[in-house]
């Protein structure tokens, strides 16, 4: 059986390592569906990230930083550079699994969730890690050079001024965040390794935009501007302010809300796979990407992903109309071309509108059905299945 040997980098011998102090997540003023983007990613990762467009100095990077702080430690085995889980098999790299087939007694550990920040100047090598053939020859080992998708995985991985990365390595952080996994093959030798991760990337349109095959594949979008209301912005450089001059007395004054959201978002997490919604609902969506002209079927499942996520947030346990506009309405502004939104901010208003359109229909032509389907995390339902 053929050996592995990983080479750690500084960057992940980093991981756990006590960071600076990251603004709070709560404390940040407006901006409210960049934080509900960000917080639905949170409960379910297989969302498959968020866009964040706008100007300099609206609290972009900020709000990537700060969600991570919110999450919960996890745990990895301790060696691992890359974040695997040990209660999930299916998903051990082949690291693990060479180690477990070896009878290696591999130690768990618990592990802040990593914040990965991908300079924009990342070559692929660096961003999917690369093997040495040299050695594999010589020696008969795999040596695997781990890269940027090891270190995230589990994590956020967040990629400033993403608009200006070369295309083919958006494409590669892309295809990982959607397929989970990192494979990496070179002259006949593979290595593979899990890469879960939430995908965050920001962006000043002035300074150009995504291609539209590749804006389609961010799951959710968020257009941000500055605030114009002159108490919010008081309000902006007075907390800044304070977290400049005490930033550990900052941090506890708002201690007491960053726990109530990070609780909210734990306790939504274990639920969120248990979230059921009925043919009704699944017609709602289907109709409403249908009537709008959106391109594909990716919106329909990542707004069905999403408003799972937002009634799991809400504490509930079955998806309703709101959850399904809320989800919308950061699924589709990125995907419209035509129609009567055109060249227009979908509101939550909008949407709902459409869809109490769309069931008063249905209701007319005598397709209410109300059949729940329990489904699973990220997966099509039972039901669904058999069809």
């Amino acid at each position: 059986m053929a050996t592995f040997v990983i080479r750690l980098g500084g960057k992940f011998n980093k991981i756990g390592e006590k960071m600076r102090a990251i603004y709070p997540f709560t404390a940040i003023v407006g901006q409210k569906r960049m934080r509900r983007s960000l917080i639905l990613n949170a409960i379910n990762p297989r969302i498959g990230g968020v866009l964040i467009r706008g100007e300099r100095g609206t609290a972009k990077s900020t709000a990537a930083r700060a969600l991570a702080a919110l999450l919960p430690e996890i745990n990895v085995f301790a060696e691992s550079p890359f974040n695997d889980d040990p209660d999930a098999s299916e998903t051990w790299s082949d690291w693990v699994k060479d180690r477990k087939a070896n009878n290696g007694d591999l130690a768990v550990e618990p592990r802040t969730v990593p914040f990965i920040d991908l300079p924009v100047s990342a070559t692929e090598d660096r961003v999917v890690g690369s093997l040495d053939i040299e050695k594999a020859i010589q020696k008969g080992e795999r040596h695997f050079e781990p890269g940027v998708l090891a270190a995230a995985n589990r994590g956020l991985l967040y990629i400033d001024e993403v608009n200006l990365l070369d295309d083919h390595v958006v494409d590669v952080l892309l295809d990982s965040a959607a397929m989970g996994v990192n494979t990496v093959e070179r002259e006949g030798i593979s290595f593979a390794h899990p890469a879960r991760f939430i995908l965050i990337g920001t962006m000043n349109p002035e300074e150009g935009d995504l291609r539209p095959q590749l804006l389609d594949r961010f799951a959710l979008s968020v257009d941000i501007r500055g605030i114009r209301e002159a108490r919010d912005r008081v309000a902006i450089m007075e907390r800044n302010l304070a977290f400049e001059a005490d930033a550990q007395k900052f941090l506890a004054d708002w201690a007491p809300e960053e726990k109530k959201l990070a609780d909210k978002i734990t306790a939504a997490r274990q639920i969120v796979g248990e979230v059921s919604y009925t043919s009704r609902e699944l017609i709602a969506i289907a109709s409403l990407t249908s009537s709008l002209n959106v391109d594909g079927h990716r919106a329909d499942l990542v707004i069905l992903k999403a408003a799972r996520a937002q009634a799991a947030f809400d504490g509930r346990k079955q998806i309703n109309d709101l959850d399904i506009a809320l989800a919308a309405e950061l699924a589709l502004p990125h995907r419209i071309k035509r129609g009567p939104f055109h060249q227009a901010e979908v509101t939550v208003e909008q949407i709902s509108d459409r869809i109490q359109e769309i069931t008063d229909n249905m209701v007319g032509e005598g397709e209410g059905e109300t059949e729940e389907r329990p489904g699973e995390e990220g997966e099509p339902s039972p039901n669904e299945k058999k069809k």
